[in-house]
């Protein structure tokens, strides 16, 4: 009997103090998104640029009430990406220059996520770059770096830099970012494909540099990638895998793999392609580091207000312009990735 009084007291003080450890748990949201906002560009003619397509006397006028449409849509979306909240970080592509950036961050909608900018103009002809939001509260930058990309093949093809930003999540956990918009199928997928693979090559490079010091690194990549998970650039080059354990160190894995497969797209041409992604190391599926995906795989976020139905065949994303202005939100569908991280320096999880 006395054994047993013992046995109970001893299984209730250990209870009280995983209830106690549980409770001082400090459980933190954290989430990356990505979109490609189609060309987001100013009024105002650049003459180092080719943004001759956006100009109030183009072939298709973009005035300033376009332009202010095109700020709100936006706007709009990023704002309703997440309940209750805002993304952590928000990564974007073909944005013209840090003053429309600026433009966007101070819409109604968006000035509450007090955003924060990264962003550099890069050599690409069109005039289109990336750039990285951020949290100040949530997020610290540390050192970022714009890569830039010259093709062996092609040293006279200037493209986007891709961002690289190295930071505290809640002052604590370092992460490493890769915020991307790949070379274009213009021109036809095959007679591109060398120049994707060469930048997926690159960027394995960077991140294996990353892993070579710290295996278990927290890496996350985004972007426009142009090609869709299964495709060589991202299977061989970059050897961004299906998220499926057990996970060994040093690995990237692609959470827009099962989506995919699934048959979700964020952009429509002939059919669905998912060409927006969010890939991360293995520290960040497993948990190893207190920065853990809540799920292995993305969301691709798409509401009826922001897709167009044609007369046949499935809604697809409402664009901006094309053959003549539509006055809509995108050609792309953002995505996100959401996550949890532990500040009482616990491990989630060891699979």
């Amino acid at each position: 009997m006395k054994k047993y009084i013992l046995g109970s007291v001893v299984v209730m003080a250990f209870l009280a103090y995983f209830a106690v450890s549980c409770s001082n748990h400090q459980i933190k949201d954290f989430s990356v998104a990505f979109y490609n906002v189609e060309n987001l560009f100013d009024t105002i003619d650049n003459p180092n640029t080719r943004d001759n397509d956006h100009l109030p006397n183009s072939r298709i006028p973009w005035n300033t009430v376009r332009y202010n449409r095109k700020l709100k849509h936006i706007a709009r979306v990023m704002s309703s990406i997440q309940s209750g909240g805002f993304p952590s970080l928000f990564g974007l592509a073909e944005v013209e220059n840090r003053q429309v950036i600026e433009d966007l961050i101070h819409q109604k909608d968006l000035e509450k996520a007090g955003y924060k900018i990264i962003h550099k103009d890069s050599p690409d002809e069109r005039g289109i770059d990336v750039a990285l939001l951020y949290q100040p509260n949530v997020y610290k930058p540390l050192k970022n770096r714009f890569i830039r990309l010259r093709f062996p093949s092609e040293p006279n093809n200037p493209t986007r830099d891709i961002l690289y930003s190295k930071g505290l999540v809640y002052g604590k956990d370092t992460l490493h970012v890769f915020v991307n918009h790949w070379v274009s199928r213009y021109g036809g997928k095959e007679r591109t494909d060398a120049l994707r693979r060469y930048t997926g090559h690159l960027l394995r490079l960077l991140a294996d540099s990353i892993f070579n010091v710290s295996p278990y690194a927290n890496v996350v990549i985004i972007g426009d990638l142009n090609d869709d998970p299964t495709d060589p650039s991202l299977t061989s080059a970059l050897g961004a895998e299906n998220p499926v354990a057990p996970f060994a160190k040093k690995q990237l894995f692609n959470l827009a793999y099962q989506p995919y497969k699934a048959g979700i797209g964020s952009l429509y041409y002939h059919g669905w392609d998912l060409f927006d992604q969010v890939i991360v190391s293995t520290s960040l599926v497993a948990g190893y580091n207190g920065i853990k995906t809540d799920e292995l795989k993305e969301e691709v976020f798409k509401k009826p207000w922001m897709l167009f139905q044609p007369k046949k065949g499935p809604a697809v994303p409402n664009r901006t312009a094309g053959k003549k202005y539509y006055g809509g939100y995108s050609d792309h569908l953002p995505v996100i990735v959401k996550m949890k991280v532990d500040l009482s320096g616990e491990i989630f999880t060891i699979i």
